[in-house]
């Protein structure tokens, strides 16, 4: 099994005429994801390769059972597409755009929440389970079945762990791109407890960074609730102190939000922490 994801599910691509929409779609396709439809107000009736576009998201329904949508429309469109999806009851709601201003992304959020819905992002590479479906921006060739969960904040690192992971054969259940802005649909805990609560992922790896405190909570999650072993990685560790760097999340509060508390918060909860990407598999190897 997987996570909100599998071989089975519909993908709508919002923005799919646009040069990221069109381009990660196709690469979307080209990995085996079932992309039944996109949508660009004003180019209804077109086709991308053999994707049939439309106007909106209700005319695309239509015609299709859409399972999940992704969302590759420009920053000040991008709030209003995540409402466009919710209004139409599409399940899974996946943004990859970045620059989202908060104060939208906050009304969408609740907006997503209050119709029943899953909202991922934005500012995520979006989630994939290897040789079943990828939505989103995630390198397939790097990635490879198997039965452990991936969960991170940062795009770029996720890969470089993903990598290690397969280098060592250890293949992923689904590997889930959470997003660093302030405001996201879906969080750690979130994702750890559908892990927890999926029979085929055996372990999890949870890839924090620098700012806020989801990651001080999730180890409390971890710690009270998970049953499967976890491992992380906390990046920023050598970050100067007072120097601004990172993700929109990546904001410190008094204690809270700095890498020594992150690891502090997961070594009390029984997770061991990597200095180094590399060193992950190893890690969890133990715990396994």
């Amino acid at each position: 099994m997987s996570i909100l994801i599998d071989e089975n599910t519909n993908v709508l691509v919002q923005g799919i005429t646009g040069r990221d929409g069109s381009f990660h779609a196709r690469q979307m396709i080209k990995d085996g994801t079932k992309v039944v439809a996109g949508v660009t107000p004003g180019k209804g009736g077109q086709t991308m390769d053999d994707v049939p576009v439309y106007n909106s998201v209700p005319e695309a329904q239509k015609d299709h059972r859409i399972d999940a949508t992704v969302i590759f429309v420009p920053a000040k469109f991008a709030a209003a597409a995540v409402r466009e999806a919710a209004d139409a009851k599409v399940p899974l709601i996946i943004t990859i755009t970045e620059g989202v201003p908060v104060l939208e992304m906050l009304e969408a959020y609740h907006y997503v929440k209050q119709q029943g819905l899953r909202m991922v992002g934005p500012n995520c590479p979006g989630l994939i389970s290897p040789g079943k479906c990828k939505i989103g921006i995630m390198p397939y060739h790097i990635h490879l079945p198997g039965n452990i969960g991936v969960i991170s904040r940062s795009g770029t690192l996720t890969y470089e762990v993903v990598y290690n992971l397969t280098k060592h054969e250890m293949g992923q259940s689904t590997c889930v791109g959470i997003g660093g802005d302030p405001v996201i649909g879906t969080n750690y805990i979130d994702a750890l407890e559908m892990f927890e609560n999926d029979p085929d992922t055996a372990g999890v790896v949870v890839i924090g960074e620098i700012g806020g405190d989801d990651e001080e909570q999730a180890a409390e999650f971890i710690k009270t609730k998970m049953s499967k072993p976890v491992v992380a990685f906390i990046s920023g560790r050598t970050a100067p102190p007072g120097k601004r760097m990172g993700h929109a999340g990546a904001i410190i509060s008094g204690g809270s939000g700095t890498p020594e508390a992150k690891v502090k918060a997961f070594e009390a909860a029984g997770v061991p922490v990597a200095d180094k990407p590399d060193e992950i598999p190893e890690l969890l190897k133990k715990k396994l």
